[in-house]
């Protein structure tokens, strides 16, 4: 039987020389004449020839058992020498080779075919070792077919098909097994949807041209009370010499034949769809993929030995007490649907379970651990694990909707082939004498047999001249290169910005006055007076977009009127206008003021009629009167922040217009803020320096009244033509403030966590209570209640209690979040007037403290703020390489308390205090070389650092020295108050 051998490096003689043994001599002659023609020297090249580099140059060469495929052809060595692929042998050619096509057939007309409808296996018990090829269809047909062709490609002859009858049933799955009892001889089960059926297949020799004759017979078969889904043989229990067949109906009830009687029936707990069953012999185990998208094991013995379940109601009497429960041996949880299991044995002391799943396939132990698992570039559509002649490993056939076929060595990708079909079903068998042939069946009935190979290349390269390196100039190339390299990760972006207009231009204009009729509704404000405000969204079209949606977005408590708007189509410089309102609802002030519109659109081109998705956004600013009214200014305050800048002080009056009141004339250097949440912000200018104040009972009231002085001063200098115009700040960072805060937005974390815990605990309870009083009600004869309904009212009012509870906390923690956000903005903004830092580093301390826009228990703020701190403090703002090696945990979970966290704030603002700098660039992880004020040491830190500190670093942070495990100091002065 011709071969065709494919070739690779690290196979042994003696390896070789079984592979070789039983090609006859003619088929050897040619192949030696092959050898010596091709590829050179033979196997008895030396060891070290057979390396990479000495195989391809000298030509030596080995046979690779994995790829011996065969061949149906004359024997012809241009047709067997193979193109050898530069690189590992084994390796996916560029461009994947088309299956060889030795047999195909098209079944029937509009008939459908699945994974179970296909079937390999000696079924008329020839004893040949020629295997069957057996299919089953929707539409009721059963074919068997003995493919003999006549030369390779060849289509069905009359002769190949060996038997066809019509069930009548659907056919849902065929095997072969020793199903009948009495004897070893192989029969045929049919899976119908409410019936299974085991035939006897014999063939009777033919006395004329005809051919031999085959006929089925009905050994016996079980009509099905339930809808059958799919089923799985074997030696069930370990029994000898016959094979068990059990049923997994629609409804999730496994259904136990011991051949021609039913043994029994059960339910798998918690069973909501059917999935793929397979049967492991080495555990005596079923193997599916629930509903709950895990993998189960069940043991035989264990459901041999649970309480009968022919109903479904019974179940619920398996929980209360007689027999035995059914209990899963192992799970294992993938995240995705099964397609397929299939179970393949190394040997007697190992198997593996295969499971194919929607996106990746999985290879488990026994015992459920994962062996490894692929992630699949394609959407599979079958696949057939077998057992590779490499020690240890397992190949892998995998079909997906492009029509390939892909090999694999474990997780490797060994071969490519293209199909003319999408396979919904593969095997491997012996055919006419063929070993290894695969089989393919499509869902429209398209049977293919084929092989693997690549047609012969009879192109070489020729030869190129060689000349001598000259590596003083390779050298100097090679440092211009690095420099061009460098100099473009400097800039922006690896490719260079292009000017280009926009397809779609979208704008934002803010209305300067107030809606004639407020549009507010369903205000939690105290005031019935709460503003809105109009907000316009223009967009135009210079070319043609379809399906534009505008999304608008403002930070709660602010709301919108309407926030999605739909334009299905817009020609050509078309333009829309949307309008919309926006009101603040709840009874706290927003982080922000600053709005968003995002417009997601497609643009057709000539190749994609359906569109290019893109996306443009406008941001737009809220006034601050949509917030706030003018209020009376306040003397005292228990929270002051100082503002310096380099320019003489400006009118507040002219600043802030919108808020002069006509009966205060000190409004030019002082004026008041009051929020429609009830708290009050005073801003004072003084009248001999170039300060301002800002002063409120509430700290992260400062933020808003902060950042729309200094922009308006920006603004107003811009309009003087002023260039140079500066802010700073001077005082001390404010951290306890702020960290009281995290505090309080951590305590209602943890009472979160607390009170959906005790909430779960009475829902639990509750249950139990009412199962409880249902089997008091279900009895014939009524037994006390046992003050059973009191403890259940009791029990109920505690739930709703609690989901009140809940809910309440929930609100709180959102505006205990909003809050923490400005206060987190206005530190940031001091940090930033402070060290005077760019808007690039101002931009990595927003991306490392503002990271969340949701607060979730899952995900919280504490936790992944410390995280991206911890990440700035061992790269760019490291001191040492021993910092810098240091791995931080790649799991964020909640963290006991904040000492952490406030003590990596702390340290943030100390190493920027001694000059560190912000950056995200390569070269910021190199340590650097940090300007110390006289008398500052180090601050140190129990898993950054490991040294002992005797003396403070800074007088900066003097209200929160106790995070840090140094020695007191006396505490530094407060802020400087504004000379009048």
């Amino acid at each position: 039987m011709p071969f065709l051998l494919f070739v690779s490096g690290g196979v042994s003689q003696g390896v070789q020389g079984e592979l070789l043994k039983g090609i006859p001599p003619t088929l050897w002659s040619w192949w030696c004449w092959l050898v010596a023609l091709s590829f050179g020297p033979g196997p008895g090249a030396s060891s070290s020839r057979r390396t990479r580099g000495s195989s391809e140059a000298k030509g030596g060469f080995s046979l690779h058992p994995l790829f011996l495929f065969p061949l149906l052809q004359p024997w012809d060595p241009r047709e067997i020498c193979r193109k050898r692929v530069r690189g590992k042998v084994g390796q996916v050619p560029p461009d994947p080779a088309s299956a060889r096509d030795w047999w195909s057939t098209v079944l029937g007309e509009k008939e459908e075919f699945d994974q179970g409808c296909l079937c390999l296996a000696d079924v008329d018990n020839s004893g040949n070792g020629q295997d069957k090829i057996i299919v089953g269809s929707f539409m009721g047909y059963l074919r068997i077919f003995s493919p003999h062709p006549v030369k390779t490609g060849d289509g069905a002859q009359a002769e190949d098909l060996l038997l066809e009858v019509h069930l009548r049933d659907p056919v849902l799955q065929v095997e072969v097994g020793k199903f009948v009892s009495g004897t070893e001889m192989l029969h045929l089960a049919v899976l119908h949807s409410r019936k299974l059926c085991v035939y006897a297949v014999s063939g009777t020799l033919g006395n004329v041209e005809h051919g031999n004759q085959y006929q089925i017979k009905l050994m016996y078969e079980h009509n099905l009370q339930r809808t059958a889904c799919n089923m799985t043989y074997g030696s069930f229990g370990g029994v000898k010499g016959r094979d068990l067949i059990c049923i997994q109906s629609m409804d999730g009830m496994l259904m136990v034949f011991e051949q021609e009687s039913y043994a029994f029936g059960r339910f798998l707990p918690g069973s909501l769809l059917p999935g793929p069953l397979a049967y492991s012999s080495r555990t005596d185990s079923f193997i599916t993929v629930s509903s709950c998208r895990q993998v189960e094991s069940y043991k035989y013995q264990v459901l041999a030995f649970a309480t009968d379940a022919d109903k479904r109601q019974e179940t619920e009497q398996q929980k209360l007490g007689s027999g035995k429960r059914l209990v899963v041996d192992w799970t294992l949880n993938i995240g995705e649907q099964a397609l397929d299991i299939r179970i393949v044995s190394f040997n007697q002391s190992a198997s593996s379970v295969f499971v194919l799943g929607e996106r990746n396939f999985y290879c488990l132990k026994d015992n459920g651990q994962i062996r490894f698992m692929k992630k699949l570039d394609c959407s599979p559509s079958c696949f057939l694990p077998y057992c590779s002649v490499s020690e240890g490993t397992i190949n892998t056939l995998i079909g997906n909707h492009n029509n390939m076929l892909h090999i694999y060595q474990d997780v490797t990708l060994k071969w490519a082939t293209q199909l003319p079909h999408i396979p919904v079903a593969v095997k491997v068998g012996c055919l006419h004498d063929l070993k290894g042939v695969i089989v393919t069946l499509s869902d429209d009935g398209h049977l293919q047999c084929s092989y693997l190979g690549t047609d012969p290349s009879l192109f070489q390269a020729p030869k190129v001249e060689s000349r001598e390196l000259n590596y003083d100039e390779l050298d100097i190339e090679l440092k211009e290169l690095q420099k061009i390299i460098r100099d473009v990760n400097k800039t922006q972006g690896v490719w260079p910005m292009t000017e280009r207009e926009d397809d779609l231009t979208v704008s934002a204009m803010v209305s300067p006055n107030f809606d004639s009729e407020s549009q507010a509704t369903d205000v939690e404000v105290g005031t019935d007076l709460v503003p809105s405000v109009t907000v316009k969204v223009t967009l135009q079209s210079r070319l043609a977009s379809q399906k534009a949606k505008l999304s608008v977005y403002v930070q709660p408590p602010l709301v919108l009127t309407c926030d999605q708007f739909t334009f299905e189509f817009m020609a050509p410089e078309m333009t829309r206008t949307v309008a919309f309102s926006v009101y603040l609802k709840g009874s706290y002030i927003p982080s922000e003021l600053e709005g968003n519109a995002v417009v997601s659109y497609s643009r057709p081109t000539d190749r994609n009629p359906d569109g290019i998705p893109r996306i443009i956004q406008c941001k737009f600013r809220l006034p601050l009167k949509l917030i706030c009214l003018p209020g009376q200014p306040s003397k005292t305050a228990s929270h002051k922040l100082t503002i310096d800048t380099n320019k003489p002080p400006v009118s507040l009056l002219s600043l802030f217009p919108a808020f002069a009141n006509q009966s205060d004339d000190d409004q030019v250097f002082v004026m008041g803020f009051h929020f429609f949440g009830g708290s009050r912000v005073t801003l004072l200018a003084s009248k001999t320096s170039q300060r301002y104040r800002i002063q409120s009972e509430q700290f992260e009231d400062l933020w808003l009244i902060t950042n729309e002085l200094i922009l308006r001063l920006q603004e107003y200098f811009e309009k003087q033509g002023i260039k140079d115009f500066a802010c700073s700040f001077s005082g001390s960072v404010p951290l306890q403030e702020y960290f009281e805060l995290i505090d309080h937005h951590f305590e209602l974390r943890i009472n979160g966590e607390k009170l959906e815990e005790l909430l779960s605990e009475r829902a639990v309870q509750f249950r139990a209570i009412q199962r409880r009083l249902l089997t008091r009600f279900k009895d014939k004869t009524p037994a006390p209640l046992q003050h059973l309904d009191t403890l259940l009212d009791g029990t109920y009012k505690q739930v709703i209690a609690l989901a009140d509870a809940v809910e309440e906390n929930q609100d709180n923690l959102f505006q205990s979040f909003t809050r923490l956000k400005s206060a987190t903005h206005l530190v940031i903004l001091l940090i930033g007037l402070w060290q005077k830092l760019s808007a690039d580093q101002v931009a990595i301390l927003e991306a490392a403290f503002l990271p969340l826009q949701q607060d979730t228990q899952e995900l919280g703020w504490e936790e992944t703020v410390d995280a991206a701190i911890s990440h700035l403090l061992k790269t760019c703002l490291s001191k040492s390489s021993k910092e810098q090696a240091l791995n931080l945990s790649s799991q964020l979970n909640m963290p006991k308390d904040t000492s952490r966290l406030k003590k990596h704030i702390t340290l943030l603002c100390d190493r920027l205090a001694k000059g560190g700098r912000l950056c995200l660039s390569t070269d910021a992880a190199a340590p650097q070389t940090m300007v110390m004020p006289g008398g500052c040491t180090t601050i140190p830190e129990s898993d950054l650092e490991e040294r002992s500190v005797e003396q403070d670093s800074t007088e900066l942070f003097a209200n929160h020295r106790h995070l840090l495990a140094e020695t007191p100091m006396p505490e530094a002065s407060s802020l400087h108050g504004v000379s009048d």
